[in-house]
């Protein structure tokens, strides 16, 4: 499970050969959620401020969130996407 980023306690992660659509996993302590790449819908529970971070994060990386979800559906390495700042 290659973790992709990490940043304020959240870590993300895209799973190799994963389901569609594309999409991230998440986690904050006990907190796990997955969230879709391109429309950003959420399962699982997050608390609210680590969520707004994390979709802000994912504005900023939409295209390099694509290009790793792409190469992990392909079985090649992923890239590190830097963290929110």
């Amino acid at each position: 499970m290659p973790v992709i980023s990490t940043f304020y306690g959240i870590v993300v992660q895209i799973f190799y050969f994963d389901h569609n659509p594309p999409h991230i996993h998440a986690t904050y302590g006990e907190y796990r959620v997955v969230i879709s790449i391109k429309d950003q819908l959420v399962h699982g529970t997050m608390p609210k401020r680590a969520l707004n971070l994390i979709f802000e994060w994912m504005d900023l990386h939409r295209d390099e969130l694509l290009e790793d979800w792409n190469l992990a559906q392909d079985g090649e390495p992923l890239k590190k996407i830097e963290p929110l700042a």
